[in-house]
């Protein structure tokens, strides 16, 4: 199986991965296998000729061609997909010839082509422009890929097959990557209960099955409520404090939903808001808040504690039935932290330190509100507007006065563009030639420094009612020396898009988010692998964050930001004063971003760390919750998690579970990198080409802490975390 197949069937699964994992099941598609030999699967001639999956795209370095795909396209290529690719499977599980890597591991890479095809852009459309047709697929087509998924890796005769390989390895001459690859698919298969009994077996296969059903049916009540939460406002002086620019906004989504002289504020996916930075009414900072943190435990249609219950329940049966004690215990098995012990050591000896600080931060919060005559203690919806108060005080600082200086094409070009020319000698080409799924979506050629094509890059930044929350990047074709394959990569944001004719003026945190998404983006552009299973981000999943994050240090980097941070109505640079009162401010709030992203991260450990009997029903998931959080010593009422457990849709939707963790866990080798390009002299080529080519360009194709090592020449030390953190 191809590497973007591994991870399309593991996004039928996990709804919002950016990683491989293998999924696929049995006997409906075994039923689709022998309809399509006998010519029955479901589609005329007419539908096969014009079906644009059936076929390798035509367009450069096979892009997908969106303007000739409709959305009826999806399940018949969805059905042949399946069909072939269980056809290619069994011809390499029944072949008569003794296995080798050649006609066993090697042929497995090379299948799947029209299943993977459909896979890649439909899950990425799903998650960036779904309607109520793709959604129904989506319901749809979940537990038939959990399906599919058990129909290739607990195929006895092909797993016999791998073993056989596997048992030999040592004496089969393969290359370093060769090698590994038999070993992950080997990895791959006992994962997947191949070494189970057939009881078992078909017990795995219902559990998938109702798992790949639930953690879609949570996907969408995530987006639906998310919608359906939106926070309307009758009196235009109730916003006060927001920008111009956000209240015409407010008024242009009221009236696109039919509320017109109404004000509509929409909410993102995080539990705090970003107009709870600058809104002066405490009353709607309130409404806002309180509605951003019920939702999905409203008890209405969207509610999603019963999902997660059920959820929590079969993983954790499913971990049992692997032989492992709970889901945390298998997913960490396979990670570079290892085992459940190492990761709550990791999160431990940080809570403390950051429930510290955050109630260090607050107690200024709070001498400001009472300065000011305020009467009331600090809540959490009064968190972000103090700060901010307080940081134009401190740093003399107003984040109103910086978003000029940070308008979206300047910061793309000038500065994530601009870092990467510096850095790696990349330059970029705008086209507008190519067919998008959205007029949102803008498209770029990607040149290497020796003026060849290196990869293509597309960018779809504005959020809108039919996108999930959060940021991401995906691969639309991943690069492989054996598929001949160059990469297609996308990064997908959240920015509220302005009323027409108004610039699109970035917060300095979307601007980071930008750096860092653009760091997965290289990650997958630079890959230089022969097989598909490792190209680009086919990392562990506490190890995928790590050149992304890095990526995030050219944001603040003098010459970068010089570079990016000009006036969009003057073209003035930002001046220096601003620049050095931005770099000075970095480690303001860091006890509120630390214990936030702790809280969740300690409630997914929470949740999968249980056996299924010791996790609770519906009416539980709350206090279960609120439990957790005490448990963990992070309940400080001001600071709530960054996401709450019904809409914490890294874990329940997405491929996070029990690895939420990830993000602290790779800032260890992120600020440690960080430590080494300033101690080699930052912006410069061969910096860039050293990272690239020990790290970068790797893929999965080596373990991952060897590759970190491989770059700094020893293992990561934890001290330049602390230090960035404020936690030393």
């Amino acid at each position: 199986m191809t590497s973007r197949l591994v991870l399309a069937l593991a996004v039928a699964s996990a709804l919002s991965l950016t990683l491989p994992g293998c999924e696929a099941q049995s006997e409906e598609t075994a039923a689709a296998t022998g309809a399509a030999a006998s010519g029955q699967d479901g589609t005329s001639a007419d539908a096969s000729a014009s079906n644009p999956f059936f076929a390798e795209s035509t367009l450069p370095l096979q892009y997908p061609p969106f303007d000739k795909i409709s959305d009826a396209d999806y399940a018949p290529a969805f059905e042949r997909g399946m069909a072939e690719h269980l056809q290619e499977i069994r011809a390499i599980a029944d072949n008569g010839e003794a296995p080798t890597f050649e006609n066993t591991i090697v042929a497995m890479e090379r299948a799947g082509q029209v299943l993977d095809r459909v896979s890649t852009v439909f899950f990425s459309v799903t998650g960036t422009d779904i309607n109520d047709t793709l959604k129904a697929l989506q319901t749809e087509i979940a537990p038939k890929l959990a399906a599919h998924r058990d129909a290739v890796l607990l195929d006895d005769a092909l797993y016999a097959r791998v073993k056989a390989l596997y048992d030999q390895r040592d004496s089969l001459g393969l290359d370093p990557e060769s090698a590994r690859l038999l070993e992950r698919y080997h990895t791959d298969f006992v994962r997947a209960g191949a070494q189970l009994s057939e009881a078992d077996k078909a017990k795995l296969k219902d559990l998938n099955a109702e798992l790949a059903t639930l953690q879609t049916q949570f996907t969408q009540n995530v987006l639906n409520e998310v919608n359906a939460s939106a926070v309307v406002v009758d009196d235009r002086a109730e916003l006060e404090g927001l920008s111009e620019a956000t209240i015409k906004a407010a008024a242009d989504t009221a009236k696109a939903r039919g509320m017109d002289g109404k004000y509509v504020i929409t909410l993102l996916n995080t539990t705090q808001q970003p107009v709870l930075d600058s809104l002066a009414n405490r009353d709607l900072r309130k409404r806002v808040f309180e509605a951003s943190v019920s939702r999905n435990s409203r008890g209405n249609e969207f509610d999603n504690t019963g999902v997660v219950s059920q959820i929590a329940k079969l993983r954790a049966q499913r971990a049992a039935l692997l032989g492992f004690d709970n889901h945390a215990d298998y997913q960490l098995a396979d990670s570079t932290a290892g085992s459940i012990e190492a990761v709550n050591a990791r999160l431990s000896e940080l809570a403390a330190p950051a429930v510290r600080n955050a109630r260090k931060e607050a107690a200024d919060l709070q001498a400001m509100i009472d300065a000011e005559g305020g009467d009331f203690e600090l809540a959490p919806w009064d968190w972000q507007y103090y700060t901010e108060k307080l940081r134009a005080e401190r740093y003399d600082i107003d984040e109103a006065a910086l978003k000029p200086y940070f308008e979206l094409d300047s910061v793309l070009q000038n500065g994530v563009f601009y870092a990467a020319n510096k850095l790696y000698g990349l330059t970029f080409k705008e086209r507008t030639d190519l067919p998008t799924y959205n007029p949102d979506v803008r498209v770029f050629d990607v040149f290497d420094a020796n003026g060849e094509q290196l990869a293509i890059f597309t960018a779809d930044f504005y959020a809108r009612d039919s996108k999930r929350g959060g940021a991401w990047m995906n691969s639309f074709v991943s690069q492989s020396d054996l598929m001949g394959t160059k990469p297609i990569v996308t990064n997908n944001l959240n920015i509220k898009k302005p009323s027409e004719g108004e610039p699109t003026l970035l917060t300095f945190d979307e601007v980071t988010t930008m750096f860092h998404e653009f760091g997965h983006a290289l990650h997958g552009m630079f890959s230089d692998v022969t097989y598909p299973r490792f190209s680009g981000t086919s990392v562990p999943r506490d190890y995928v964050e790590f050149p992304s994050q890095v990526n995030e240090m050219w944001a603040t980097w003098p010459e970068v930001l010089a570079n990016y941070a000009k006036h969009y109505q003057t073209g003035e640079a930002m001046p220096q004063e601003l620049l050095d009162k931005v770099l000075a401010s970095e480690k303001f709030n860091q006890g509120f971003a630390t214990t936030e992203y702790l809280g969740a991260s300690l409630l997914d450990q929470a949740w999968h760390q249980k056996s299924a009997d010791a996790l609770p029903d519906a009416d539980g998931v709350m206090a279960f919750e609120a439990e957790a959080l005490a448990d963990a010593g992070v309940d400080y009422e001001p600071v709530p998690p960054r996401y709450r457990t019904p809409y914490f849709s890294h874990t329940w939707g997405g491929g996070y579970s029990a690895g939420y963790y990830g993000y602290i866990w790779a800032e260890t080798l992120d600020a440690d990198t960080v430590e080494w390009f300033k101690e080699n002299g930052g912006l410069k080529r061969e910096n860039g080409d050293h990272f690239r080519k020990t790290l970068l360009s790797q893929g999965g194709s080596k373990d991952a802490m060897q590759l970190f090592r491989d770059f700094r020449g020893r293992d990561a030390e934890i001290e330049p975390l602390l230090e960035r953190r404020g936690l030393n």
